[in-house]
């Protein structure tokens, strides 16, 4: 750190809207950056916008160098989904940038406001092929929002305010495009005051329509989905699913979207979610999709279940208009934010005489009754049944090689892990076989605590991600589940967490195989296996090599225990731990079983393959 400029000791930024002032392109950046509250960022130096970088200390902003700039972009994606402000990172042109598009999709899909700034080539050298030349736009168009390109120097702050502003009124990334000779020169500018939309509850006609559906729905059901967490919406939630005694679920991958602490909570749809939601939603005559797009993934049958209520009548509520009706048949459509309409409804039902009143105690026993059968079928639920995993669980028991341990099943682990679970958590999950199963075992009762890759699906998300989280909300335990496949993409990162003292937990399932896509192959393909075996050596050892602790666990009585002493060395001792958990090969239900069927061969050299 250059001492004349401490981070600790930021000068007196200009302050925005006080009229145009005398300063180059790399100060109108900063100061436009500080008025939107950025203080910290995620990146890799590079030359081409060194000029501003050399400014962030004394502006207040810590620029948290990474491994690679995709784990950048998670980081910004996790910070701005615990704190609710802007993520940003920043890279050298080219390359640099280009690593980042993987996580920019995923804090898309995720409705993060994620700005990436993307130094561009020099203006008197665009179109010759000069040292790592992009064409960067184009890279990014279809996950962002808005992308500002830097036409003229003097322009710097208006196009930095935009990005930022129009990140939070569209809910997604948004992309700075800065030609790399424009940081430089002089130009009197005005640092533009930050825009905020007050988003309203929707228009009275559609709230009148919903109210009076509520009125006379006889089983009315909840779906809590992401935008509750976005607009802060959680007690406005509850009030209106207690007016109603509506059972409460979550969208998919928005486990935090109600707390789980409420009688009213069910648990989450989607792949692997909880069987009392889905037979509850099962039941409904009126569903109020409350802040939920109602993505296709996220709806689909599981579990052997069909529960989706195809004769119920939908109110969906988003901020969005675009998503209304556009994957669901709905009744009735309402563009507001999730807090203020469901505000809205209360006020409106209030004072009215509701039909499921008369029904309200037996449906709070039904919902008592189908979450006390789900949690024991959990708790029975050990090992996965089909006929390939009890072969792989048998199969390990002969192959044991490390001393005196076992190859734990994965859900009696997610389980014991679900039960040291500190208050306050935060747990990011990554993509894959186990991940995907431990969405039946994490529970919150705060939002702003469940962050995955959603719809992008992108191996490589969690760790970094909890890492952002992290920096966002040090006081908070930070929690991160990945495979070992996934565990593969983003491990370099513990570098950043020794490095720049950001202590989390990571948790890794350790079963030496790409799980979802093998079981592909396990229920379609013949157990013809192809590229899907890792071994792999000890991750706890390379976790110990760079700088953190690392903790293997072969023991079920060791999970919970090795957890909680993870969390103690990263809350009181500012460690970062791996914790290595040894698991079976067995599988749980094909992750994309609506997307593949059995094979058919033409060619006779393949008649086999079938």
């Amino acid at each position: 750190m250059n001492a004349k400029y401490p981070a600790t000791a930021p000068q007196q930024p200009a302050a925005a809207g006080d009229g145009p002032q005398a300063m180059t392109p790399s100060e109108a950046f900063v100061e436009t950056m500080v008025a939107n509250g950025v203080s910290e960022m995620f990146g890799i130096m590079g030359s081409a916008f060194m000029d501003a970088m050399d400014i962030f200390a004394p502006a207040g902003i810590r620029l948290i160098p990474v491994v690679h700039e995709q784990g950048a972009g998670h980081m910004a994606d996790g910070y701005a989904r615990v704190s609710g402000r802007h993520g940003v990172v920043i890279g050298q042109n080219g390359p640099g940038i280009s690593n980042c598009v993987t996580a920019i999709a995923a804090a898309y899909w995720a409705h993060s406001p994620v700005v990436i700034v993307t130094p561009e080539a020099g203006t008197m050298g665009i179109g010759l092929g000069g040292f790592q030349e992009a064409k960067q736009l184009p890279m990014f168009q279809e996950f962002t929002k808005y992308q500002g390109h830097v036409t003229h120097p003097a322009r710097m702050a208006e196009f930095t305010g935009r990005c930022f502003d129009r990140a939070m009124a569209e809910m997604g990334p948004t992309q700075l495009n800065i030609p790399r000779d424009y940081f430089y020169g002089q130009i009197k500018t005005e640092i533009p005051r930050p825009q905020r939309l007050d988003r309203g509850a929707g228009g009275d006609e559609r709230l009148n329509e919903a109210a009076e559906l509520l009125a006379q729905a006889r089983f009315p059901v909840i779906i809590s989905g992401g935008g509750v967490v976005m607009a802060d919406a959680i007690e406005a939630c509850k009030a209106l699913a207690e007016r109603l005694g509506a059972p409460v679920v979550n969208s998919y991958l928005h486990n935090d979207s109600f707390p789980a602490n409420h009688p009213l909570w069910c648990g989450p749809l989607g792949y692997q979610g909880s069987k009392a939601a889905m037979k509850l939603l099962a039941q409904a005559d009126v569903v109020v999709a409350l802040g939920s797009r109602l993505g296709p993934f996220g709806t689909l049958p599981q579990h052997g279940l069909d529960y989706w209520p195809k004769h119920a009548k939908i109110i969906q509520i988003d901020a969005d208009h675009k998503m209304l009706g556009l994957v669901k048949k709905i009744s009735v459509g309402i563009c507001g934010d999730a807090k203020a309409a469901a505000v809205a409804l209360s006020q409106r039902l209030a004072e009215r005489t509701l039909v499921c009143d008369a029904t309200r105690a037996a449906r709070a026993d039904q919902i008592a009754t189908e979450k006390a059968a789900w949690e024991k079928e959990l708790d029975e639920w050990t090992h996965e049944r089909d006929p390939y995993s009890l072969d792989m669980i048998e199969e390990q028991k002969r192959e044991r090689t490390f001393n005196g341990g076992e190859y734990l099943h994965p859900r009696q682990v997610l389980r014991e892990l679900e039960k040291a679970m500190p208050e306050d958590v935060m747990v990011s999950t990554d993509i894959g076989n186990i991940n995907s199963v431990a969405n039946s075992y994490l529970r919150f009762n705060k939002p702003r605590s469940f962050f995955a890759a959603m719809s992008w699906g992108n191996c490589g998300y969690a760790f970094p991600t909890i890492i952002g989280a992290k920096v966002a909300a040090p006081h908070r335990p930070a929690i991160s589940y990945a495979g070992d496949g996934a565990w593969g993409m983003s491990l370099m990162e513990t570098l950043t967490c020794v490095r720049h003292n950001i202590p989390v937990t990571a948790v890794v399932f350790h079963n030496r195989q790409w799980g979802a896509e093998k079981k592909n192959q396990v229920d379609f393909y013949n157990r013809r296996f192809v590229a899907g075996e890792l071994e792999s050596p000890s991750f706890a050892n390379i976790a110990r090599a760079m700088g953190a602790e690392g903790i293997v666990v072969d023991r079920l009585e060791d999970v919970g225990p090795a957890l909680k002493k993870a969390i103690d060395l990263q809350m009181n001792h500012g460690k970062t731990t791996i914790i290595e958990i040894m698991c079976t090969r067995e599988l749980g239900d094909p992750f994309r079983r609506d997307a593949l069927s059995k094979p058919v061969r033409m060619l006779d050299k393949y008649k086999d393959y079938v």
